[in-house]
């Protein structure tokens, strides 16, 4: 695997798998930041997370393929978290499914490509745009071809609503809290990794608001990616495929995930109870046992 850099390995809790700090290369040579878990000769799992999240978000779930015999790497997109932000503002879906292009071809094996939301759209083009080796094996969480409008713009004014910042982690806490019931509030220790407290004093979300610049609204459900570009990708996916849905989801119905195995008539569908938009968040032991289980009977483990 050819990475720019190897970093220290971080600390971790005893009996968990650590996570190794990692640069990759994206397009253009952007700076990109992640974290591994597993060994490099193990097939190789690329996470994907949504927008204005970052690689923390895969933190349980990469730990726990690497104790299934799979080698994983949570990416920071460019402008979130620690990888590098775009000068001219490029956050667009062409620009995401280039970097995730120049990391695929560091690898020494097609990768098994697991994206939420906004990564589960750069994956959907990858797969269904590019070349048939681009991946061995394609799993979406709680996003379709078809996504409803009015929990796409829930999204986007939660992200626009704080662009300012808060005054503390408690406040940031509250926000999240009420943007999705399933989070308890005022539990800032996860929020550390995703937000920066500036020079001002006030802590403010670690990705670029110029992405939101790229995140449209329409009564489609819209967001990166138009519909028809969905569709059409979605109908050359030909790789294992399984679509992961929160069940408590405003973002993609049962109808919208039915829509999507019609394009796809080859995937599989699992619902996550009590779980929202956020699956892996919500419930990432149920979420990370459904997507090593599906793994296992199409990609063998190493180990």
């Amino acid at each position: 695997m050819r990475f720019m850099r190897t970093l220290p390995t971080t600390g971790s809790k005893r009996g968990t798998v650590p996570l190794r700090p990692l640069e990759l290369t994206g397009a253009s040579g952007w700076r990109l930041a992640a974290e591994a878990a597993g060994e490099s000769g193990w097939p190789p799992v690329l996470l994907l997370h949504g927008g204005g999240q970052t690689r923390h978000a895969w933190a349980g779930t990469a730990r726990q393929l690497a104790g299934a015999g799979y080698f994983a790497i949570a990416l920071d997109a460019r402008g979130h978290g620690d990888s590098q932000w775009a000068p001219d503002g490029d956050y667009s879906a062409d620009a995401l499914v280039a970097d995730l292009a120049a990391v695929r071809a560091s690898l020494r094996a097609s990768p098994v490509l697991v994206g939420a939301s906004m990564g589960g759209l750069t994956s959907l083009l990858a797969v269904g745009e590019g070349p048939p080796d681009f991946a061995r094996a394609l799993v979406l969480v709680d996003v379709a071809t078809r996504l409803e409008p009015d929990g796409v713009a829930r999204v986007l004014d939660f992200m626009r609503a704080h662009t300012g910042g808060f005054a503390n982690l408690e406040e940031a806490a509250e926000a999240v809290s009420a943007y999705n019931p399933h989070r308890k509030a005022r539990n800032t220790t996860g929020l550390r990794k995703n937000l920066r407290q500036h020079n001002d004093g006030r802590w403010y979300w670690h990705w670029d608001p110029r992405f939101l610049d790229h995140a449209t609204r329409s009564r489609a459900g819209e967001a990166l990616v138009r519909q028809k570009r969905r569709e059409a990708a979605a109908r050359r996916i030909r790789i294992p495929t399984l679509l992961v849905r929160g069940g408590s989801s405003d973002v993609l119905s049962p109808e919208g995930a039915h829509e999507l195995q019609q394009l796809v008539p080859h995937a599989e569908r699992f619902d996550v109870e009590d779980a929202g938009h956020m699956v892996a968040g919500d419930r990432n032991d149920v979420f990370s046992n459904a997507v090593i289980e599906f793994l296992r009977r199409k990609l063998p483990a190493g180990g």
